[in-house]
């Protein structure tokens, strides 16, 4: 570890700019796509990973003085994030206490697990505990209290272990514009007052820990972009243990896929029945695993918004431009990208079948 005068000598702001550069490397690798547009948009992905990195480690970092941050939202993205999805995250320290204190809402899923890793280490952030609102105990006003600790507690107890470093809270909306979002604040139990002075120190970690973080999460994406090229258009299940491994919720079963459509092609998905599920969903990506902008296009489709086939089966088809059929989605300019569907505590696991057809024929298929 570099010493306090690395700082102040400037040394260590030089190695946080050396590993920013290195970073754009990925976005250069010999197999992704090298058109304006997903040049434009890895690059743009490097500077929200580096938002998000310095919210996570030198804004927020104070793990005696925990906040709740967005650590994916509508303009910073990570990793297939989920469009449905409202993202909270604070930093922890396993060997200390701490309570989350809230108001449920109205919000149909509320997820919460603590993590050990960091993407900025070893790509991994693997999971030391979890609770979601199946188990959640609420009191009449829909107020809520979890204790965060590594010895059992009673109630809404979210567990830890010595190597958890993280929180993250996973809020999953069927229809944003109708369900309450949960509120919360987080507390360590035995901190002081008030957060010390920014030690020198402290700032030397967080400026490299964030430059790592911006390297390790665009090299560990762009290996599973990568990965998925082999078998374009289609989505088989994913590695559900790596899911895991990098901080996937334990009540999802992911699917992750590559698509190379041309603009008079269209990628059907179709879905024989929907399970017993608490939800589930399709979205679009970009190359580099970004959801697309669902603030102005439609790229996804849930439980709730899914227009369902008279026999319960659903149908969605994923192309550049609208075939005037039910569960469109659009690749919104996108020659390339990812896709990614789950299934959400789902009773069985029904695979999606997949196929290209041309454009003009989708109105057609039985």
């Amino acid at each position: 570890m570099e010493s306090p005068e690395s700082l102040l000598s400037g040394k260590a702001w030089a190695d946080f700019c050396d590993t920013l550069k290195r970073a754009g490397q990925q976005v250069l690798r010999p197999e992704a796509p090298d058109s304006p547009l997903d040049r434009a948009e890895g690059y743009r992905y490097l500077t929200r990973l580096l938002r998000i990195a310095l919210d996570m480690h030198v804004e927020s970092a104070d793990r005696d003085f925990p906040v709740f941050y967005k650590p994916s939202h509508e303009t910073a993205k990570i990793g297939a994030d989920n469009p449905d999805n409202l993202y909270l995250r604070a930093e922890l320290n396993g060997a200390h206490d701490y309570r989350i204190t809230g108001s449920r809402g109205t919000v149909d899923y509320l997820g919460f697990g603590t993590q050990a890793g960091g993407y900025e280490k070893d790509g991994r952030n693997a999971p030391t505990g979890y609770l979601d609102s199946r188990q959640l105990q609420v009191d009449a006003d829909g107020r809520f209290t979890i204790i965060l600790s590594a010895n059992q507690q009673p109630g809404n107890w979210l567990p830890m272990t010595h190597d958890t470093r993280t929180v993250i809270v996973r809020q999953t909306f069927l229809d944003r514009a109708s369900e309450t979002p949960a509120t919360m604040t987080i507390e360590r139990l035995d901190a002081g007052s008030a957060p010390a002075p920014l030690q020198p120190q402290v700032l030397l970690q967080g400026l490299a820990a964030a430059a790592g973080f911006v390297e390790g999460t665009a090299r560990l994406f762009a290996d599973w972009a990568q990965s998925y090229q082999s078998a374009p258009n289609q989505l088989p299940p994913a590695d559900q243990a790596l899911c895991q491994a990098v901080g996937g919720d334990p009540n999802i079963f992911y699917y992750h896929g590559y698509y190379d459509l041309t603009d008079d092609q269209a990628l059907v998905i179709d879905v024989a029945r929907i399970p017993d599920c608490q939800t589930w969903n399709l979205q679009v990506n970009n190359y580099w695993m970004e959801s697309l902008d669902y603030r102005y296009h439609r790229i996804h489709v849930n439980k709730h918004t899914a227009h369902r086939r008279v026999d319960g089966s659903v149908r969605i088809v994923v192309c550049a431009n609208d075939p005037m059929v039910a569960n469109w989605l659009t690749t919104a300019g996108h020659r390339v990208g990812t896709l990614c569907f789950r299934w959400v505590g789902a009773k069985e696991i029904v695979h999606p079948q997949v196929r290209v057809v041309p454009l003009h024929a989708v109105k057609d298929l039985p």
